[in-house]
C-alpha cells in the first residue's frame, strides 16, 4: 500500500493536471464559438452554390468546360484529407483517416490497380499517412484561424489542374461534418466529376435529402458559356473546399473541447479516490499508533 506522503504527491500532480486540461477545455471552447459561427454564415450558400454546380453538369455540355467532363474508368483516385496540427482532440484524426483508407479499400476492390494519392491540409494527417506508407502528393498549411477562402485556393486549384490534366479520375474530400457540440461525423465528398444523381454528395455540413425527382433546367450565360464557366464552376468546387475547411475546424475545436471535458471530469474522479484511500491509510496509521501506544503502556504496568 502506497504511503500518506506518495498519495498526497499524486493528488497534488494530477490536480495541476486536471488545472491544465480545464484551462484547455476553455480555450477549446472560445475557438469553438467562433468556428461554429463561420460555418453556419456560409453553409446555407455552400449548399446552394453546390446544387446549382451539379445541376449545370446534368444540363451543360460537357464540351463546354473539361470539370464538366467524367471519366469512363476510375484508374487513379485524388483525395483532399483535412484534419488538425495538434492533437488532444479524442478520435477526431483517426476517424478521418479510417474513413479515408476505407474508401481507398473499397474501389481496389472494383479494380485492384486503382491508385490514390493524399492531398494533406494539417500535420496530424501527414504523420499517419506516411507511418501507413500511402501516397502523398502535397501538404498544405492549415491556420489555426481560417478567414477567407483564398486560404484553400491553392490547394483547390492543384485538385483541378491535376484532375483536367487526366492525373486524377476522381477527386474527393476527406472532411469531418459538424452537426453539434458532441457529434461530429467524417465523411468523403465527391468533388470531381460532378454528379447529379448522388443527392448524399456535396451536402457539406446537411443530412442526406430525401430522393427527388430530377429537375430539367435551361441556363441562358452571358457573355458567352465560356467566360461564364471558367468563372463559376472553379469558384464553387473552391468554395466547397473552404466549406469543409470551416467543418473541420468546427469540429476539430468541439471534439478537442470535449476530450479536455472528460480528461478534467477523470481526473476529478481520481483526485476523489485518492483522497478517500488518504484518508483510509490516514487513518489507518493512526489507529496503528495508538494501538502501539496502549500496548506500551499496558507493558509498563
Amino acid at each position: 500500500m502506497s504511503s500518506s506522503r506518495d498519495i498526497r504527491r499524486r493528488i497534488k500532480s494530477i490536480g495541476n493536471t486536471s488545472k491544465i486540461t480545464k484551462a484547455m477545455e476553455l480555450v477549446a471552447a472560445a475557438k469553438m464559438r467562433k468556428a461554429v459561427k463561420a460555418v453556419l454564415e456560409t453553409r446555407a450558400y455552400a449548399r446552394t452554390a453546390w446544387q446549382i454546380i451539379k445541376e449545370l453538369a446534368a444540363t451543360t455540355d460537357p464540351a463546354l468546360h473539361p470539370l464538366l467532363q467524367t471519366r469512363k474508368k476510375i484508374k487513379k483516385l485524388g483525395i483532399i484529407l483535412i484534419t488538425s496540427n495538434r492533437g488532444l482532440c479524442g478520435g477526431f484524426n483517426r476517424e478521418i483517416i479510417d474513413q479515408v483508407a476505407l474508401y481507398i479499400q473499397n474501389h481496389k476492390k472494383q479494380d485492384v490497380e486503382v491508385k490514390a494519392e493524399v492531398l494533406l491540409m494539417g500535420k496530424k494527417g501527414r504523420d499517419i499517412m506516411f507511418r501507413h506508407g500511402h501516397e502523398i502528393a502535397a501538404e498544405f498549411a492549415k491556420l489555426d484561424v481560417t478567414t477567407h477562402v483564398s486560404e484553400v485556393t491553392p490547394m483547390a486549384k492543384m485538385a483541378m489542374t491535376d484532375y483536367i490534366a487526366g492525373k486524377y479520375d476522381k477527386v474527393a474530400i476527406a472532411y469531418t461534418d459538424y452537426i453539434s457540440a458532441i457529434n461530429q461525423k467524417p465523411r468523403i465528398m465527391q468533388l470531381l466529376p460532378l454528379d447529379y444523381e448522388d443527392e448524399m454528395l456535396g451536402q457539406v455540413g446537411g443530412a442526406r435529402p430525401e430522393a427527388k425527382q430530377k429537375e430539367s433546367w435551361e441556363y441562358l450565360f452571358e457573355p458567352s458559356p465560356d467566360v461564364v464557366l471558367e468563372q463559376m464552376i472553379e469558384k464553387l468546387i473552391e468554395l466547397q473546399v473552404y466549406q469543409a475547411l470551416l467543418e473541420s475546424n468546427a469540429s476539430e475545436h468541439s471534439a478537442r473541447m470535449l476530450a479536455m471535458r472528460n480528461a478534467n471530469d477523470s481526473a476529478q474522479e481520481l483526485i476523489e479516490d485518492l483522497t478517500l484511500s488518504y484518508n483510509q491509510t490516514r487513518q489507518a496509521s493512526i489507529t496503528q499508533e495508538i494501538a502501539e501506544i496502549s500496548a506500551g503502556r499496558a507493558a509498563l504496568e
